[in-house]
């Protein structure tokens, strides 16, 4: 298989960079079919007569695996390079999608979480920092775009599944609760088929490779790091627990609303049917993908530190519209939830640029997946509260809108808290730089790199 390593997939010289986001579009856009869960939740629930707490274990389940899968590959993802990672991530991402079907058949429901959750999870972190971490090198001239074209798929995903699922629900069987089988299996083989495709086109650049016409600028920019810092140094500074924070808080106001969309917005409004619940979540897609590219390409202009003030000071104040004032017609809900929702990937395309400001170019794609673990506590916390309150309070025969009321108010002390953190932020202390060795024409990018993290102090 020497097809897939890395050596394989260092692009020649003339290599047109624009080509490589395409690839990393295709990537994630598969596994972005995470985020229209909920399209799966009711047909779950009447499937297994299950409450709402123990089908949202399977997202958590994922979202968990996710962060963990990325905490524990990061480095391996760089020396193996992107065209083996990808191909990993179809396996697991693939597989995920046949035992759970298989689990979903036999009625077996630790079956979905061990296939979807667990194997699926697995294959999400890994094809999450692959696309990242290779374009970042791409587009050393605009991080935040870079990250924002990697990214903004992920939040797309569901744009594409959430019909598609809801299409296929439809059509497989009399009910959504008996087509869940062949709509998995369906799912399952078209993403083998594009992400297959992504790691075929998938390349990375060639050793000191940089745009044509750029240098690096010399002019001091708030928050920039003056040297590198590897993974393992990142992880003792303070800067490192305060971008977890920020993220952990961002995702989990976000991933809150977006896992139980559908049946939020049937449950605020009786009116509204599942076809339409399902093209609710696409539009919460479209908000996920539009965020990740739009606010991440501002931030190479606004600065890191002050986009992070505007998704969370302003997702706050969003989410105080929605508990005060959501109910009070489908279009008011709709527009509140879409912006929260652009601030949710804006969240999530930005934090790749700002830890490469913060820690340098080095090892920006291992920490990165360290800091992911953010979102696997985030995937358990947001579910956690929404569901968990919403269950409480049915048991109590409350309906409609107000089961949701409570934990909408718990979502804005959270973005609160990260907005507090995000002002603490401040440059790394060079104490925690290394001085990069000289350069061994004889080494792959991928091993000059942990030659020089072996310098470490």
């Amino acid at each position: 298989m020497k097809f897939l390593d890395r050596a394989r997939t260092i692009a020649p010289p003339g290599y047109q960079r624009w080509l490589v986001p395409p690839a990393a579009l295709a990537v994630h856009l598969s596994i972005g079919q995470v985020y229209s869960f909920s399209v799966f939740k009711n047909p779950l629930l009447e499937r297994f007569d299950a409450s709402h707490t123990q089908i949202a274990v399977i997202f958590s389940i994922a979202i968990v695996m996710l962060g963990l899968s990325a905490a524990v590959g990061g480095r391996w993802v760089d020396r193996a390079g992107p065209r083996k990672a990808i191909a990993v991530s179809a396996v697991f991402w693939v597989s995920g999608f046949l035992v759970g079907a298989l689990g979903v058949s036999l009625g077996q429901l630790w079956l979905v979480y061990l296939g979807y959750g667990f194997i699926g999870g697995m294959g999400l972190g890994i094809g999450y920092i692959a696309p990242v971490s290779t374009l970042i090198k791409w587009f050393p001239d605009r991080p935040g775009l870079a990250t924002g074209l990697a990214i903004m798929g992920f939040g797309g995903g569901a744009m594409v599944a959430s019909p598609l699922t809801a299409s296929l629900l439809e059509s497989y069987a009399p009910t959504p609760a008996e087509a869940i089988v062949p709509t998995m299996l369906t799912l399952g083989a078209i993403y083998a088929v594009i992400m297959t495709l992504g790691a075929i086109v998938v390349r990375v650049p060639a050793p000191g490779w940089k745009p044509d016409g750029w240098t690096p600028s010399a002019k001091a920019v708030a928050l920039q790091a003056k040297g590198d810092v590897t993974a393992t140094q990142a992880i003792r500074t303070p800067q490192f627990y305060l971008l977890w924070i920020v993220l952990f808080t961002n995702v989990t106001a976000g991933i809150g609303i977006l896992e139980q969309a559908s049946p939020m917005i049937q449950d605020f409004f009786s009116s509204v049917t599942p076809q339409a619940a399902a093209g609710f979540v696409g539009l919460l897609s479209l908000a996920n993908l539009s965020g990740r590219f739009g606010w991440s390409t501002a931030s190479d202009k606004l600065g890191r530190k002050r986009a992070y003030m505007l998704y969370l000071g302003t997702g706050a104040l969003l989410y105080t519209g929605v508990a005060t004032l959501g109910g009070s017609s489908v279009a008011l809900f709709v527009v509140l939830t879409f912006f929260i929702l652009t601030f949710y990937g804006g969240g999530f395309a930005t934090i790749p640029a700002y830890l490469q400001d913060l820690f340098g170019r080095l090892e920006v794609g291992a920490i990165h997946g360290r800091l992911l673990t953010a979102w696997s506590a985030a995937g358990i916390a947001g579910p956690l509260i929404v569901n968990s309150i919403a269950d409480s309070r049915a048991a109590q025969g409350i309906t409609g809108q107000a089961l949701y009321i409570p934990s909408l108010v718990v979502m804005v002390g959270v973005l609160l808290i990260g907005f507090t953190a995000n002002l603490f932020v401040k440059p790394v202390d060079t104490k925690h730089h290394v001085q990069p060795a000289a350069p061994n024409p004889d080494l792959d990018p991928s091993e000059r790199e942990l030659a020089t993290a072996s310098q470490e102090a």
